[in-house]
C-alpha cells in the first residue's frame, strides 16, 4: 500500500510541478510579447533617453535589446555618445543595458513557446548554442549580427542557467559596445573635419 501511495503522491507532485512550469512559461512569453510591442510603439523616442548620460545610454540599450527579432535603434546612439562621453563608461553602460535587455529572447526560449524554433536561421544558430553553450553566446553577442536574438532563444530552450547567459552575454555586449563607442570617439571628429 505504501508503494502505491508514494507513487500517487509522486505523480500528483509532477502534475503540480508541470502546471507551475507551464504558468511560468506562459507568463514569460506574455512579458516578452508585451515588452516587444511597447518598445516597438516608442521606437522613435528611444534615442531621447541618451540626454540623461550614462543611465540614459543604459536605458536605450536595455530597451533596444529587449525587443525580440524586431530591430530597435541602439548602436547608433552608442557610436554618437562615445564621442560625447568617456567611451569606456559608454561601453560599460550600454553593454550592461544590452545584456539585461537580451533576457527577453532568453525568456522567449525558456517559455518553450518560441515561434522561431522552426525557422532556417534558428536552425543554424541553435546547434552552435547547444554545442558550445555560453561560449557561443559570448561570440555571438560580441559582434553585430542579426542572429543574437535567436541565440538568446536557443539558450533559453537549452535551459542554460540564466546567470551564465547574462554573464557571457554581458562580456560580449561590452566588447561590441566598446567597438562602437571607441569608433565614435575617434571617428566622428575625423569625419566632421573631412567634410569641412
Amino acid at each position: 500500500m505504501d508503494a502505491v501511495n508514494k507513487e500517487r503522491t509522486s505523480i500528483q507532485e509532477q502534475k503540480k510541478s508541470g502546471i507551475g512550469v507551464f504558468i511560468l512559461r506562459v507568463l514569460a512569453l506574455t512579458v516578452v510579447i508585451g515588452i516587444t510591442v511597447y518598445i516597438f510603439s516608442i521606437r522613435d523616442h528611444v534615442q531621447d533617453f541618451a540626454v540623461y548620460g550614462y543611465p540614459g545610454i543604459f536605458l536605450v540599450m536595455l530597451l533596444a535589446n529587449a525587443t525580440v527579432i524586431i530591430p530597435a535603434p541602439g548602436v547608433a546612439v552608442v557610436f554618437a555618445m562615445g564621442n560625447i562621453f568617456n567611451p569606456f563608461w559608454v561601453a560599460l553602460a550600454a553593454g550592461t543595458g544590452g545584456a539585461i535587455g537580451e533576457l527577453s529572447g532568453y525568456l522567449a526560449g525558456f517559455s518553450g513557446q518560441a515561434l522561431v524554433e522552426n525557422t532556417q536561421a534558428y536552425n543554424r544558430v541553435a546547434p552552435w548554442v547547444q554545442k558550445y553553450g555560453v561560449w557561443a553566446i559570448l561570440a555571438l553577442s560580441a559582434f553585430p549580427n542579426p542572429f543574437f536574438d535567436l541565440a538568446g532563444i536557443a539558450a533559453g530552450v537549452a535551459k542554460i542557467p540564466v546567470w551564465k547567459f547574462l554573464l557571457f552575454c554581458w562580456i560580449g555586449q561590452i566588447i561590441k559596445m566598446a567597438l562602437f563607442a571607441f569608433a565614435g570617439a575617434y571617428s566622428i571628429d575625423w569625419i566632421a573635419n573631412f567634410f569641412q
